[in-house]
């Protein structure tokens, strides 16, 4: 393991014995090993990646998918069925709530607690213990047993704890989903902090948000096997298509080959949408990097895009209004589809989404006549920032609860916020000021 890595996974796989009932269980410790009587279940498999120091990796998949096993296995809580697992330096994890807390101790008396589990000395958790006390913000409830806090506190006090104390390695296994939005924001700044100072970081959540922000790489899980690392905005992607993409049947076409060049189908550069022809990625402002997929029973054939009647602008003036087209066509009979938009930022954050649905407009839910093809308009007014921007765009239904995709464009279209000096952030939101009264 070179000097830069803090964590070498290599080949790790994690089996269960699973036993029918209680008899078996019996037998299998009579016999020895000499006859099996459970039925093997691997909840990680094959696993393998190196987390260099300062780096932060998020981790996500499907509920099931391995990955707090992982976690317990890279903190050594749980021994490796097969592979190894290396690690350079202290570890600070919060993988279950309230882990290595005593109830019936004082928040106070666990604090020293759980900092000498960590190596920390006498000495040292004095340096640090209001630090702690002060991000943990429980006030009066830091005398009292802990088994009278809410979950909430709970979480508190350990993240302030592992986080305070400066770990070498940050574990974190969904533990920030229970504070309030106030506790997250000084989480993430603490985090923050913790990276700068060269902390790798092993962030595990459902928040497709939080992996693009904080991360800087990501694994999928899938089953026990890892699927893929690597940039976190398109493993948060390929997340998606195995959340919300399982009914596929059909596969979409593949726009990385076969691609006619922008300009060659003719009047490509106009805003007349194509009704029979599948010209959506000879269109200006297409992303060829777009994430594609869905069932195929419905296809998004092609799209326009204005800015105050400017077709396709090289850049966006704030202010403007944006008004998209889109060409669908029904392969098969489809009940009350839901079309979609979404406006991302280059990094990933989702800065405004809606559909049909959202907007309650019902005459959406008389569409989807097999073999038909409709014209979608939406209109948005861009109240955005400077800067590269992705829209995504979809087709979709729901059938008992469940999203089933038909065709889904993620980040299929690039479109440019010219610069300009009226505001800092991240959208217009129209301030004005004036003076009212002026007294000498």
């Amino acid at each position: 393991m070179s000097s830069d890595v803090v964590v070498s996974v290599s080949s790790l796989g994690k089996c269960y014995h699973m036993y029918d009932d209680p008899r078996k269980r019996l037998l299998q410790m009579l016999y020895r090993g000499r006859r099996k009587f459970y039925k093997e279940f691997w909840a990680l498999r094959d696993i393998s990646f190196e987390i260099k120091r300062g780096e932060t990796v998020g981790i996500v998949g499907k509920n099931g998918s391995g990955k707090s096993t992982l976690l317990q296995l890279i903190c050594g809580t749980l021994s490796p069925t097969a592979g190894t697992v290396e690690t350079r330096g202290r570890i600070g994890a919060l993988l279950e709530l309230g882990s290595g807390f005593n109830p019936e101790f004082t928040g106070r008396e666990n604090i020293y607690l759980n900092a000498a589990l960590l190596g920390l000395s006498r000495a040292e958790i004095d340096s640090c213990f209001d630090k702690i006390v002060a991000f943990a913000d429980i006030g009066d409830f830091l005398d009292q047993p802990v088994k009278m806090y809410s979950s909430g506190m709970v979480v508190r006090l350990a993240f302030a704890v592992q986080a305070q104390v400066s770990p070498d390695i940050l574990i974190v296994d969904e533990a920030l989903a229970v504070g309030d939005a106030k506790f997250q924001a000084k989480c993430f700044a603490r985090l923050k902090d913790l990276k700068d100072q060269g902390t790798s970081i092993l962030l595990v959540t459902h928040s497709s948000e939080q992996i693009v922000s904080h991360c800087s790489r990501a694994i999928l899980l899938d089953e026990g096997r890892m699927i893929q690392v690597g940039d976190p905005r398109q493993i948060v992607n390929r997340y998606l298509d195995l959340l919300f993409g399982k009914e596929r049947v059909v596969d979409l076409p593949d726009l990385a080959t076969d691609r006619p060049a922008r300009g060659a189908l003719g009047q490509t550069e106009s805003g007349q949408l194509s009704w029979a022809e599948d010209r959506f990625a000879s269109r200006p402002l297409y992303n060829p990097h777009e994430y594609r997929w869905g069932d195929g029973k419905a296809r998004i054939l092609d799209f326009t895009l204005e800015a105050d009647g400017d077709s396709f602008p090289g850049v966006i003036q704030t202010g403007q209004r944006i008004e998209i087209r889109l060409a669908v066509q029904f392969l098969a009979e489809i009940q009350s589809p839901i079309f979609g938009v979404t406006v991302k930022t280059k990094e990933g954050m989702t800065v405004y989404g809606a559909n049909s649905e959202s907007l309650d407009a019902e005459v959406f839910r008389e569409l989807g006549s097999a073999s038909s093809v409709v014209q979608m308009r939406a209109t948005l007014s861009c109240s955005l920032a400077p800067g590269d921007y992705f829209i995504s765009v979809g087709v979709a239904t729901c059938a008992g609860g469940e999203i089933v995709p038909h065709d889904r464009r993620f980040d299929a279209i690039h479109i440019q916020v010219a610069p300009q000096r009226r505001f800092f952030g991240i959208s217009d939101l129209g301030l004005q000021m004036d003076v009212e009264e002026v007294r000498s």
